[in-house]
């Protein structure tokens, strides 16, 4: 598999079309028990491009007041967070070659004029742990780096099905997508692209 940088690692076409659309289904089934939200950046409370939920015994969440966190129950509903679905664990057994579960899966809807900036991963404990990357949908641009938010970059395409593993020396790149590519795929019933980021949190015990 192509291997973008030390640790990051591109798994084209990890998942054929039926196993995306029985990922979709799935999904479909935990936004009903999580519905989407828009997350705020601390401090500011500038609301993300992204509307979100999670998966998982812990789910990612960020608001004005606490910031960045995990935590076990959806922010508007106070109800646990639904399962990871099955087909999204095959990619961590698949790709991740870590002992530990997943605790989290992220789930990011980006609609045609969403975006991520440029990020690093770091709320997360295990950071011996690699972020596995699904993505489903319409295509975007990929951009990724170093550990250095000023240094130079690179991009590339990711499509539907797509896998990117971000691990090893490069668990801590900072990485966004720049632009997602409106009518690239006909995944979704209205458009648009999800993204999933499989996590571990925790670091095991003893």
């Amino acid at each position: 598999m192509p291997e973008l940088a030390p640790g990051l690692v591109h798994h084209p076409a990890f998942f054929d079309r039926a196993a995306q659309e029985a990922l979709v289904a799935a999904l479909r089934e935990a936004v009903r028990a999580a519905p989407l939200f828009t997350p705020r950046m601390p401090r500011t409370g500038k609301a993300f491009s992204v509307r979100m939920t999670n998966c998982g015994a812990l789910g990612w969440v960020s608001d004005r007041e606490r910031g960045y966190r995990y935590q076990a129950t959806h922010p508007e509903t106070g109800a646990p967070w639904p399962p990871i679905p099955e087909i999204a664990m095959d990619a961590w057994r698949g790709t991740a070659n870590y002992s530990r579960p997943p605790e989290a899966c992220l789930v990011n809807f980006y609609d045609a004029a969403a975006r991520m900036g440029l990020h690093q991963d770091r709320d997360e404990a295990a950071l011996d742990a690699p972020v596995v990357s699904i993505s489903l949908g319409d295509s975007c641009l990929f951009r990724f780096g170093g550990e250095d938010r000023a240094g130079p970059t690179k991009s590339i395409r990711l499509h539907s099905g797509d896998v990117v593993v971000i691990g090893g020396a490069s668990r801590l790149c900072f990485h966004g997508v720049d632009r997602v590519m409106p009518g690239s795929s006909m995944l979704l019933r209205e458009g648009g692209r999800i993204n999933l980021t499989l996590r571990r949190v925790t670091t095991p015990a003893g």
